[in-house]
């Protein structure tokens, strides 16, 4: 069963509640606080991105710097510099837009949307980064690069080998993701245990140097005003990534970690959830954690009420 995690009020009246599970892990990688199905697997959607980053590194791919490693982990929102990024890296390993295999797609930017109507690409798709950087991986390794996507391609063996150690989930049959890439069922245990080993990974490798060009580079997996971003701005030394439909991931220096998922995967409950959970972590709470944690509720312009954690839940 699920657990009412966030509710919307407005003028003082209980309109909507958002139902989902939750895990904290403390540093010993056990739950200090589990709600609703942790130990049920879901398809993490893009919180699978920076283990995915993680077997392109150990696979031989080299980033010119964390911006281009960031953009491999990114959900990114198709802005300019965004797509600059894709197409560098593209262009560095001899490739076109033409040769990804994520489907066209506009901006999630609402500017960058209206400058690129009425054009769907490739390398607007949110995905793009990833799978530019998993094109540069097969170059490097002489993989083909036709039918990447494919499960039984050598580059996504790797990915489910890494991704299965990580998190230690057993192998399952697999799903396929919105880029057209497989996806692996991990519980929400799991994926917080899997996020907290890269926070806490040593120095130089795969897993830490993720971890820190995702902590160095927010924008670069997200974009302007984007959950991820909002949430690192405010809280050093976090790795965070959400995942589509609900889901959301991370962990502090520390190793303390957590996931969840929104059940009807509704972004506007992701913040303040999110906000809720840091805050039981113990993250030392600014005046930019306050404002996050209870986005409004407009009516006519002017605020009537507010998105929150519901009091008392986590």
């Amino acid at each position: 069963m699920t657990v009412e995690l966030v509710e919307v009020v407005r003028s003082g009246f209980r309109e909507c509640v958002h139902s989902g599970s939750v895990v904290i892990l403390g540093t010993d990688g056990e739950p200090t606080l589990a709600l609703g199905e942790v130990h049920v697997p879901i398809f993490p959607r893009s919180t699978n991105k920076p283990m995915q980053a993680i077997t392109l590194l150990r696979n031989g791919f080299e980033p010119l710097d964390d911006a281009e490693l960031a953009i491999a982990t990114a959900s990114h929102y198709g802005e300019p510099d965004h797509v600059a990024l894709v197409e560098r890296l593209l262009d560095r390993f001899g490739f076109d837009e033409k040769a990804l295999e994520c489907p066209p797609d506009l901006p999630q930017d609402e500017r960058a949307r209206a400058e690129a109507l009425p054009e769907p690409r490739r390398v607007y798709m949110n995905c793009s980064g990833k799978h530019a950087a998993m094109l540069a991986t097969c170059a490097v390794n002489g993989w083909p690069t036709e039918g990447y996507l494919d499960q039984s391609h050598p580059l996504q063996q790797a990915v489910i080998a890494t991704i299965t150690h990580l998190t230690g989930e057993p192998e399952t049959d697999l799903g396929i993701d919105g880029c057209g890439l497989p996806i692996i069922p991990v519980s929400l245990v799991n994926l917080a245990r899997a996020f907290a080993a890269m926070a806490t990974a040593a120095p130089g490798s795969p897993q830490r140097r993720v971890a820190d060009a995702i902590r160095a580079n927010p924008r670069v997996i997200s974009g302007t005003n984007a959950p991820d971003l909002l949430t690192m701005q405010a809280t050093p030394g976090l790795v965070c990534k959400i995942g589509a439909d609900g889901v959301h991931a991370g962990a502090l220096p520390d190793g303390t970690a957590f996931a969840y998922k929104i059940a009807d995967g509704h972004d506007r409950a992701r913040i303040p959830l999110t906000l809720a959970i840091l805050h039981r972590m113990g993250v030392e709470w600014t005046a930019a954690h306050a404002e996050l944690a209870a986005p409004p509720v407009l009516g006519g312009g002017a605020r009537v009420g507010v998105i929150r954690a519901i009091p008392g839940v986590v």
